[in-house]
């Protein structure tokens, strides 16, 4: 499957001061098919090493973390040479095994110029403990995501279509209603199967979104066995297990704030905290926090007050058991559920293309869904709505107040810029981008 992240690992390979490359990313975005993917087409040869299946690098690597140690005894274990300007070394799963992720200080120290990527589904988690030691200033950082709505595109052979829709955003063209129909019916297509690339291999192979959304559950299964799995405390894995169920109600009602009470009644911040960080950190929540209107926008943020949205919207459609004909006919479009939905899809296609989520509200209830900071440092509103009903009390409110350079509505309508508002259908946010922000002006 072709994915937008091929082009940083190629730009990593190409890199003059060159580190070793860790991965980050959920259970089941895609990194190691990624990175074998990236090893087949660009090198003559991968070693490919997983800690949670290989004990015999594993022990190798106990005893030594040397590279010259490492790459010699890699080489007698695969029996074949391991050639510095064309091997690509792929430790997986390597939060298994700490003494690796060590080396990979040493690889950069002492043996930078061999190719070196580690990748873990729950790295986040482990890097963050408090008794975990990490090879700070001595790797390069990439996060692997689900597909966003392009990519889902280009892998379902709507590749021309992905490049109309791109064309007409920067023109601010409306697309040719027929395409522009076509687009929200691949759009819907996405609400419900989403962009863990498994899930979509399946859907493109058979077709048929019933068997496709059979794999989301298992993904879903796979999440809440990592929680009871590697969170060493019985009851703090019950505390997110609870959180992560929650995550549709909370997203269910009008205000979205998260709010502790949701997942048990005398629930706070002090009991389901480090459960929320811990869901973060596994890559399987995004958190949105609040912020008033400052410049750096950073140290304007209320940490206490913010919305969890789900890494994929799929798996908020699966997790929420929300009947897919309501989807897939457009019967829910006008209907309130139908918004968590769709500002989940925005959270995650904004968030893919880095982003950080925030979003505003003010103290007589006037709110944006997500604010935006262009790579100038521009701060943009960016409202959302479902359908093509698009009255907007709170952006009004928000341009009145803030007198933004302009301001970006997200909709069902189709492309458009009238009273300073850029209107982006909802199969378009993938366009949106901290570059462009500024092109916009």
């Amino acid at each position: 499957m072709e994915r937008n992240a091929m082009k940083d690992l190629v730009a990593w390979k190409k890199k003059a001061n060159r580190k070793p490359l860790l991965l980050y990313g959920a259970r089941q975005v895609g990194k190691t098919y990624l990175v074998k993917q990236f090893g087949e087409k660009y090198f003559d040869d991968i070693i490919y090493v997983n800690f949670e299946t290989n004990n015999i690098i594993g022990n190798v690597i106990d005893e030594n973390i040397e590279p010259e140690y490492i790459i010699k005894n890699l080489e007698i274990i695969f029996n074949k040479k391991i050639d510095k300007n064309n091997t690509l070394i792929f430790f997986d799963e390597i939060q298994k095994n700490t003494r690796a992720l060590t080396s990979l200080k040493y690889f950069y120290e002492k043996a930078k110029e061999y190719y070196v990527i580690g990748a873990g589904s729950l790295l986040g988690v482990h890097i963050n403990k408090k008794d975990f030691s990490f090879p700070v200033g001595k790797v390069d950082f990439l996060t692997i995501y689900p597909m966003s709505f392009d990519e889902f595109l280009i892998n379902t052979d709507n590749t021309f279509l992905c490049n109309s829709i791109q064309e007409s955003f920067q023109k601010n063209a409306a697309l040719p209603n027929s395409l522009h129909e076509k687009a929200l019916d691949l759009y819907y297509d996405y609400l419900i199967l989403g962009g863990m690339p498994e899930v979509v291999q399946e859907y493109i192979n058979s077709h048929s979104m019933i068997s496709a959304i059979d794999y989301q559950k298992n993904i879903i299964e796979s999440y809440k066995n990592d929680i009871t799995k590697y969170c060493e405390d019985g009851n703090e894995a019950n505390k997110i297990l609870a959180t992560f169920e929650s995550i549709p109600v909370q997203l269910a009602k009008n205000n979205k704030k998260f709010q502790y009470k949701l997942i048990r009644n005398g629930g706070s911040s002090s009991i389901f905290g480090d459960s929320i960080n811990w869901l973060v950190n596994a890559g399987i929540v995004n958190k949105c926090i609040k912020t008033k209107i400052g410049v750096p926008l950073k140290m304007y943020e209320e940490l206490d007050s913010f919305k969890l949205y789900m890494n994929d919207v799929g798996l908020l459609t699966n997790l929420s058991e929300f009947p897919l004909y309501l989807i897939k006919n457009r019967e829910a479009v006008n209907e309130s559920m139908i918004g968590m939905l769709t500002e989940n899809y925005v959270a995650t296609s904004l968030k893919i293309n880095g982003f950080n989520l925030n979003y505003w509200k003010n103290e007589y209830d006037s709110k944006i869904d997500f604010i935006l900071r262009s790579e100038k440092g521009n701060i943009i509103p960016l409202e959302v709505k479902a359908s093509t009903h698009v009255k907007a009390r709170s952006l009004n409110n928000y341009i009145t107040e803030y007198k933004p350079i302009y301001a970006i509505r997200v909709s069902t309508r189709n492309f458009g810029f009238k009273n300073n508002i850029k209107s982006v259908p909802l199969y378009a946010v993938f366009c949106l981008t901290k570059d462009n922000l500024d092109d916009m002006e």
